[in-house]
């Protein structure tokens, strides 16, 4: 049941990514064509092949979000306006629960709902966290510089990096390096949830 869940989140996520590939082609080449820049010379500046530029602006191919990144540094503009469909449009978007992907730690206990936005995925990321009582999630070392954010609504979570550990009730909020190794626990006797926000390479901890 799981792996099927799994699947259909995937397919999910896949289909979502083809929507915007769609939504990024006109809008790269809008861009491209607004600074004067033929395919050479943007794929000189950023990086990524003419051919990959190419397709992408035919909506012939999924970028990965480090192209978009590149491409986005080249044109001189922010990831957002790059993703964007229109610079005028007002824009609100809504994901029902059912679209949101779910992860699950490896002890099954502690789930993190994916809440953010896949289009700042590259440097800010946003997960809304249930534990039962005594899930863990342990973590690999996120890139340099990054922070991470606990904010505990209910129940009672620990946090341990690299063997410094601090303990948060609800309404209180841990903020820790994650660029090494580190572990959430659920200690409370009671279901745990939190906010957790991943700030990536944060400019404080440069």
């Amino acid at each position: 049941m799981g792996v099927e869940r799994g699947r259909e989140r995937t397919r999910d996520l896949v289909s979502g990514a083809q929507v915007l590939s769609g939504q990024l082609g006109k809008t790269i080449q809008r861009l491209r064509k607004a600074y004067n820049l033929s395919l050479s010379e943007l794929a000189e500046q950023s990086g990524v092949a003419k051919s990959i530029i190419s397709q992408i602006e035919r909506n012939e191919t999924n970028p990965t979000l480090a192209t978009i990144w590149r491409l986005s540094q080249a044109l001189d503009v922010s990831i957002e306006r790059v993703l964007a469909t229109g610079d005028e449009e007002p824009f609100i978007e809504k994901s029902s629960r059912a679209d949101t992907p779910i992860l699950v730690s490896d002890d099954g206990r502690m789930r993190l709902a994916i809440v953010g936005w896949i289009k700042t995925v590259e440097w800010l990321q946003w997960y809304d966290l249930s534990a039962d009582p005594g899930g863990v999630l342990d973590s690999d070392a996120h890139q340099r510089g990054s922070v991470e954010s606990l904010s505990v609504t209910e129940g009672e979570f620990e946090v341990d990096v690299a063997g410094a550990v601090q303990r948060a009730r609800a309404g209180e909020t841990l903020r820790y390096r994650c660029d090494r190794p580190h572990t959430v626990r659920c200690v409370s006797e009671t279901t745990g949830r939190a906010m957790m926000v991943v700030i990536m390479k944060a400019a404080v901890m440069e």
